[in-house]
């Protein structure tokens, strides 16, 4: 694996408040770490879940951005705020209905984004549930070792308390974790599939 070149800012637009932990975690914490600004948005699910977001962000060493509701219209607002070199969010087939709809969202804003503000120069998908989409195995070009921040990524699935971490969500974390690490000759790594911004996918195999 190549050594990374860290882009300038990365965001991860999620559907729930533990989606980032669960799927980006370790990515995101290992950016954070390397001078990246990261920011967390995902659509505020009430004081109890925000404030989980808020203290699993804390952790992972990310900023977060509350949306009032996940729409192209919310997403492209976003996008033009931060403008973000990468953008991570979930698998366009994702088998979780709210997942699809925030890719989707991303995806919708994406084209008048980059023409008017040349950002985000590269999109991502993360993993799902056990790496099933509706359409099959997800099949990622970049996998990120995070052996280094695995320990920070589930302090920050710790987080959301109100959440079946330990015993659903954190276990199935793991495993993915544990299968792309040996895949790549790691203890943890995360994988994520690239989505095409205006015809171009990224040349380099890491975000």
């Amino acid at each position: 694996m190549s050594t990374p070149t860290w882009p300038g800012s990365v965001l991860a637009v999620m559907a729930h408040p533990d989606d980032a932990e669960l799927w980006a975690g370790g990515t995101l914490a290992l950016h954070a770490a390397n001078g990246v600004a990261v920011t967390i948005a995902v659509a505020s699910h009430g004081a109890v879940r925000d404030a989980e977001t808020a203290a699993g962000a804390a952790v992972l060493g990310a900023e977060i951005h509350l949306l009032p509701e996940m729409t192209a219209e919310t997403v492209g607002d976003l996008l033009r705020l931060h403008r973000p070199e990468v953008v991570i969010t979930h698998a366009l087939q994702d088998v979780h209905p709210e997942h699809r709809r925030a890719g989707q969202a991303v995806l919708e804003a994406l084209p008048d984004v980059v023409i008017d503000t040349g950002h985000p120069r590269r999109v991502y998908g993360c993993e799902t549930y056990n790496g099933l989409t509706l359409d099959g195995t997800t099949q990622p070009r970049a996998v990120v070792d995070i052996s280094d921040t695995y320990a920070t990524k589930t302090r920050a699935l710790d987080a959301h308390r109100s959440q079946p971490i330990q015993n659903h969500f954190g276990p199935m974390a793991e495993t993915l974790a544990r299968l792309w690490g040996a895949r790549i000759g790691t203890a943890y790594a995360e994988a994520f599939t690239a989505v095409p911004v205006l015809g171009q996918l990224p040349a380099t195999p890491h975000l």
